[in-house]
């Protein structure tokens, strides 16, 4: 199986697709799976792996260039194949942005390259002695590659996932030419959204199958409030049984008892260490010490994470005895208002902006509650990593934090999307904090829960092999990875 991603953790991470890339690759060849990623060979990529094999040139096509192949082994025995153009990838910034924040004016053209070169890979001419019978795209940035295999007859099948249906890869009609579009296929049955080229709508059309990374966002990306104009679409792939969700997992790091980055270990039997994780966090961010609940968010400071009802409800949380403490970067307008409310609240409220990974794994393990009420969200992975360090999430109940978290038992959800929604939960969180056995029991439940990656990768080799039609072996998923049944919809497709 070939997985083609724009991120990969430890590489060039720019969210939580990066996670998901080292994450899911690694559990499938745990299972057997002969799994191998495609990714662009980004300058920090080649920087971090010496003794790249360069296997050969792959032809350009339109106005897409020419590239180098590159083969090397992952410490974990995953074999990364690297797509190599300078003038495309070896560049500073994100896998997606400038230094400053802005997309890469050649997008179209550098993950086009990206989709052409799995195409080739899936077609056998890319010069290895290897070929995928699966290739599997996430997101955007491979979304070309089922449209170009389904173009040049590669009779190979495909799975798109959907890890966020609000980023999409739309680009100016114009480019379609040096994108080596059709233009037949420059249609609502195929890559035109609304006047423009869609890699996502591409990938959604012409892939053979479409995951989400959560069953209740499979359903509510058939919705048109959540859709994000691919409703129709989506109605149509699960009416026709094509589309699924299963949830994500964390990697076997996020362990209280292990975590090299926490200054104090613990496990649900002793949650002293737990009590002087929440400590360092006060004394690093100035706050005063307080036998109260610390409340805590790491996440990116976009609109879709809900955080301005966290600064509404701020005041109410500190007059209640608790304290909150954030790390995050993102959207300006955002970090400042956080940093607003950290200055109306100086001893309570502390606010970190940027990210570092030993400085996000001490706030959730020294925070009694996680708050996430998102607007929407795909999967997660916070309000699992939080439940492993018993700092119980707090959550507008959606997308993936729906599925995995159970509401009163491993922490508290929310419907009503309001400061006073969120407020209604916290309130619980303040009972239940007074309350040292319920407390307890509630961190014990949470912390049992298993995330891992051995259940999501148990259900995609079980796709797989449905859609090679050959017979999976016995699979007992758990009930968080299971794959969404259809949904009831129409057959129209929306452009």
């Amino acid at each position: 199986m070939l997985f083609v991603t724009s991120e990969l953790a430890g590489l060039a991470k720019a969210g939580g697709l990066g996670d998901v890339s080292a994450g899911l690759p690694l559990a499938l060849r745990q299972r057997g799976v002969d799994v191998r990623i495609v990714m662009p060979a980004y300058e920090e990529v080649l920087a971090k792996l010496p003794g790249i094999e360069w296997a050969g040139e792959l032809p350009g096509r339109s106005g897409i260039p020419t590239a180098r192949l590159g083969q090397v082994r992952l410490p974990d025995g995953v074999i990364l194949y690297l797509v190599a153009e300078p003038s495309l990838f070896e560049r500073r910034g994100t896998p997606y942005c400038t230094p400053e924040g802005a997309d890469w004016h050649d997008n179209h053209l550098r993950f086009a390259r990206l989709s052409l070169a799995a195409t080739d890979i899936a077609a056998g001419r890319a010069g290895l002695t290897w070929m995928p019978d699966i290739v599997h795209v996430n997101d955007w940035p491979g979304g070309l590659t089922p449209a170009y295999m389904r173009w040049d007859g590669v009779a190979v099948p495909t799975v798109l996932t959907i890890h966020n249906i609000a980023y999409q890869g739309n680009f100016d009609a114009a480019q379609r030419h040096a994108l080596a579009i059709p233009d037949a296929a420059f249609d609502v049955n195929g890559v035109e959204f609304h006047g423009r080229v869609s890699f996502l709508k591409a990938a959604g059309f012409y892939a053979s199958h479409v995951t989400t990374v959560s069953p209740t966002y499979a359903r509510e990306i058939t919705t048109e409030t959540q859709g994000a104009g691919l409703h129709g679409l989506m109605q149509r792939r699960a009416a026709q049984g094509e589309l699924s969700g299963i949830v994500n997992g964390i990697d076997e790091s996020w362990n209280p008892g292990s975590d090299p980055h926490l200054p104090h270990h613990f496990d649900p039997d002793d949650l002293e260490g737990k009590a002087a994780n929440a400590d360092v966090i006060r004394t690093g961010l100035c706050l005063r010490p307080s036998n109260g609940p610390l409340f805590g968010i790491v996440s990116r400071l976009v609109h879709q994470k809900g955080l301005d009802l966290v600064a509404e409800a701020a005041n109410e949380i500190v007059e209640n005895g608790g304290q909150i403490a954030i790390l995050g970067l993102g959207d300006p307008e955002i970090e400042h208002m956080l940093s607003r409310t950290s200055r109306r609240h100086r001893d309570d409220v502390g606010v970190l902006i940027g990210f570092n990974e030993p400085m996000a794994r001490r706030i959730v393990a020294g925070s009694d509650f996680t708050l996430m009420p998102s607007r929407f969200e795909p999967c997660g992975l916070t309000q699992m990593q939080a439940q492993r360090y018993g700092a119980l999430p707090i959550a507008h109940a959606t997308g993936g934090l729906a599925d995995t978290i159970d509401d009163g038992t491993t922490g508290f959800l929310f419907s009503t999307l309001t400061p006073e929604g969120l407020m209604s939960a916290c309130h619980r969180a303040f009972e239940t904090f007074e309350n040292e056995a319920q407390l307890a029991e509630m961190r014990r439940a949470a912390m049992a829960q298993c995330f891992g990656w051995s259940g999501a990768a148990a259900e995609y080799e079980a796709l797989y092999c449905r859609l090679l039609g050959r017979q999976p072996r016995p699979v007992r998923p758990a009930a968080r990875h299971a794959i969404t049944p259809a949904v009831d919809a129409t057959l129209e497709v929306a452009a």
